[in-house]
């Protein structure tokens, strides 16, 4: 059963998306039928929703791009360190576009997509873990 919906503008909505995104992309590999690409195109959209989720939750106006490495500049621009775990989001950015589209690039491999479930879970728990602390400002040291 989905959360309920919240406004558009609330951090906490795009932060339920990610983990639909990330949900689907740990699930759907039981199905007969279904593409690692597809799996791997959420994997990257849980972990773009993750970081515009923060983008949000800090005010910080953003491009709707599908560039993980765009959206941390902009947020690193603005002051906040992202760590090296969190930047190999970036690495998810090409099963936005290249990935879903037949021949324009090879197969995703079982390891490729093992790595990006990997990778965006990490990312939306950092987004959670920033989206928690401002409901627990004692708990908040800071955003990273």
């Amino acid at each position: 059963m989905p959360p309920d919906k919240r406004f558009p503008n609330d951090p906490f909505e795009w932060l339920n998306r990610a983990k639909s995104n990330l949900e689907r992309a740990k699930s759907d590999v039981r199905l007969t039928g279904v593409y690692l690409e597809d799996l791997c195109f959420d994997a990257q959209q849980a972990a773009e929703k993750s970081i515009k989720s923060v983008l949000i939750h800090l005010g910080i106006e953003f491009p709707y791009v599908h560039d993980i490495t765009d959206l941390l500049t902009i947020l690193e621009g603005k002051g906040h360190s992202i760590s090296g775990e969190i930047r190999e989001a970036g690495r998810l950015t090409r099963f936005a576009v290249e990935t879903r589209y037949p021949g324009l690039s090879e197969p995703v491999t079982q390891d490729e997509y093992e790595k990006a479930i990997a990778i965006a879970d990490i990312v939306v728990r950092w987004a959670e873990e920033i989206l928690k602390r401002s409901h627990n400002p004692e708990d908040a040291e800071t955003e990273q």
